[in-house]
C-alpha cells in the first residue's frame, strides 16, 4: 500500500426476483434503493471473448458429504450430498495505492489451490471439491475518475478479468502524469509468463480443470493481480453485487441479450451454480464508495451541491474528494468531542450512496431461496491479527476488526501520531487528510519487513457490517457459525488469512484436516 491517493433491494417476492430479467442499467441490476424485485443481464467490455469448458459439470462421481438428518432450512446442497461445489470470488482493489497487497495476494494463491484441494469431510475423507474462481476489481467508473482514465482501460462493474497480467501490464504503471508509480513486479514476481484458463473463470476439480497442465496456483496468479490504475472512489460492494448478478452474461450466458454482446456471444457456461458455497473474498484500502448513481454522483460533480465536501486546507475551499464517500455514507458518535468515536461507526443512508441494504437483501435472498451458504473474506484496514483460533475455522480471537479504534487523524509523526514522517517532513498534517479522507483515522498503518512504510488503510465500516451479516447461530444446536473472516491489509502475510477463508469453507462442509 503505497501513499494513500487523493437494494433498498426490496427483496420481498423471491421467486418473481429470479424469474423475470429485464434490461436495466448496469448500476441497477436486481432492483432500485426504492423496492425493485428484478434480476437482469449487464453488459461491460474488455478483453477477448471466452467460451466456458465442458470441465466445469456438476455430474461427476467425486466423493459427497454425509448429510445430516434434519433437513428443514438447510442449504439444498446439504440435503443433496452436492456440497463439494464453491463458487469464489475475488473482488480487488485496483487502485494506485494497492500494488505491495496484490503481491502480497498473489504469493498466496498456490496455498489457496493447495488447500482447497485438500479439504476433508468430517469423517477425514477427501472432499474433492469442484471450484470457480473468478476475479474483478473494485472499480465501478466514477466522473471525476474519468479524464484520467487511459485509453487502453474500460471499468469492469463486476465483470470478470481473465487474462493474464503480462497480457495487460500497462495496468501496473500508476495514473500519475509526471511521475507515475510502477510495480509490474506485483504481476511478473508470480506469473513471469501468463498461464489462463479457457474461460472467463478458472475451474478446477480432481477430474481436471480449464487451465493448461491444471497448473491452477499459476493461472490464479496471473489473472489474480488487477493492476494500479484503477479509479481511486473504490466500490467494492457494487462490485461485488455485480458479479453475483444472477442475471449478468458471466453467470447466465444463455440470455438471447448475451448473444448481442461480442464478449459473451460465445460463452456457455455460467460462474454461478446452483448449490455451490459462494464465497467472496473483498480486498481494498479504503472505505466503499458505491454511489447511487446517476443521481449520487451530483453530490462530487455540482458545484451547487457541497454539502458533503471538505474544505482544502491549501486552497482554503470546499472540493470533492474521497471525504464525500465517509461524511455521507457513514456516522460517527462521539460523546464528550475528544476525538474517539466511542460510540463507534456504522453505515448510515443518504442520497449517495447505495445503502447496504442493497446488499445484505441480496444476500439474504441468495442463503434464504436459494439455499446457499455465503462466506466472505475481508483483507481490509484493521489492525493486524494477532492471535488466529487455532482449531477450524481459524477465525481472528485476537486483534484485528475487535480492536479497530474508530477517531479521528492524530496530528502527528508516526507512531504517536498518523501522519508519516516523509508526509509530516513535506508539511502534511492532521488537515489535509481530513480534506482527503473525512474524519476518520487510519485503521491500521502498514511497514514491509525492512520497516519502510507501506502506506495507511481507511476503517471499512461498510463493508465490515455487510460481511458481518453473514454470521449467524444454528437454530438447532444454538452454535455461532463464523461465516466472515476480516484480516488486516497492513500484514506482510496474508497467509492467515487465506487460511482463515478455507477454514470457513471447511466449517460449512465439513471438518478440514
Amino acid at each position: 500500500m503505497r501513499k494513500l491517493d487523493t437494494l433498498g433491494l426490496a427483496l420481498g417476492t423471491w421467486g418473481l426476483a429470479v424469474a423475470t430479467l429485464v434490461a436495466c442499467t448496469p448500476d441497477d441490476p436486481m432492483g432500485n434503493d426504492e423496492g425493485g424485485t428484478t434480476t437482469n443481464s449487464m453488459t461491460t467490455t474488455m478483453g477477448d471473448t471466452s467460451t466456458g469448458n465442458d470441465d466445469n459439470d456438476d455430474n461427476d462421481d467425486q466423493g459427497k458429504l454425509d448429510t445430516p438428518n434434519d433437513t428443514e432450512n438447510l442449504p439444498n446442497c446439504v440435503t443433496d450430498g452436492s456440497c463439494d461445489l464453491i463458487d469464489i470470488v475475488f473482488v480487488i482493489d485496483n487502485s494506485g495505492t494497492m500494488g505491495e497487497e496484490q503481491l502480497n495476494l498473489a504469493r498466496n494463491f498456490q496455498q489457496l489451490v493447495d488447500e482447497l484441494e485438500n479439504l476433508k469431510d468430517q469423517d477425514g475423507q477427501s472432499v474433492n471439491p469442484n471450484v470457480n474462481i473468478m476475479v474483478t476489481t473494485t472499480d465501478f467508473g466514477h466522473p471525476l475518475c474519468t479524464a484520467f482514465q487511459k485509453a487502453d482501460y474500460t471499468p469492469r462493474q463486476g465483470a470478470p478479468v481473465y487474462q493474464g497480467c503480462n497480457a495487460r501490464i500497462n495496468r501496473f504503471t500508476g495514473l500519475d502524469m509526471t511521475n507515475p508509480t510502477i510495480i509490474e513486479e506485483a504481476c511478473t514476481e508470480n506469473c513471469p509468463a501468463d498461464i489462463a484458463p479457457g474461460a472467463h473463470f478458472i475451474n478446477f476439480s480432481a477430474s481436471g480443470s480449464n487451465v493448461p497442465n491444471d497448473d491452477v496456483g499459476a493461472a490464479l496468479s496471473c489473472i489474480g493481480p488487477q493492476g494500479i490504475d484503477g479509479c481511486g472512489y473504490e466500490a467494492p460492494l457494487e462490485t461485488m453485487l455485480q458479479a453475483i448478478n444472477e442475471g449478468a452474461c458471466w453467470n447466465s450466458p444463455e440470455q438471447p441479450s448475451c448473444d448481442d454482446d461480442p464478449e459473451w456471444a460465445n460463452t456457455t457456461q455460467g460462474f454461478l451454480r446452483d448449490d455451490a458455497i459462494l464465497v467472496v473474498a473483498i480486498i481494498t484500502d479504503e472505505m466503499d464508495c458505491s454511489v447511487q448513481a446517476p443521481a449520487g454522483y451530483s453530490f462530487f460533480t455540482d458545484i451547487e451541491n457541497t454539502i458533503y465536501w471538505n474544505v482544502n486546507p491549501e486552497l482554503e475551499v470546499p472540493q470533492a474528494t474521497s471525504a464525500v464517500c465517509f461524511n455521507s455514507g457513514v456516522t460517527c458518535t462521539d460523546a464528550n468531542g475528544d476525538g474517539l468515536y466511542e460510540g463507534g461507526c456504522t453505515a448510515q443512508q443518504s442520497e449517495v450512496l447505495h445503502p447496504i441494504t442493497r446488499y445484505t437483501q441480496y444476500l439474504d435472498y441468495l442463503r434464504q431461496s436459494k439455499k446457499k451458504e455465503i462466506i466472505m473474506l475481508g483483507i481490509l484496514g484493521v489492525p493486524e491479527v494477532v492471535a488466529h483460533n487455532p482449531f477450524p475455522p481459524f477465525e481472528p480471537i485476537a486483534g484485528g476488526a475487535e480492536d479497530l479504534l474508530y477517531r479521528n487523524w492524530i496530528d502527528f509523526p508516526y507512531p504517536n501520531g498518523d501522519i508519516l514522517p516523509t508526509e509530516w517532513a513535506a508539511g502534511r498534517r492532521a488537515a489535509n487528510k481530513v480534506f482527503e479522507f473525512g474524519d476518520i483515522g487510519p485503521g491500521c498503518t502498514g511497514q514491509d519487513e525492512e520497516g519502510a512504510f507501506t502506506g495507511q488503510a481507511i476503517p471499512p465500516v461498510r463493508v465490515r457490517e455487510v460481511c458481518e451479516h453473514l454470521n449467524y447461530v444454528d437454530e438447532m444446536t444454538g452454535e455461532a457459525r463464523v461465516r466472515c473472516c476480516i484480516e488486516s491489509i497492513c500484514d506482510t502475510d496474508f497467509s492467515p488469512a487465506i487460511r482463515c477463508l478455507t477454514g470457513v469453507i471447511s466449517d460449512a462442509i465439513g471438518q478440514q484436516g
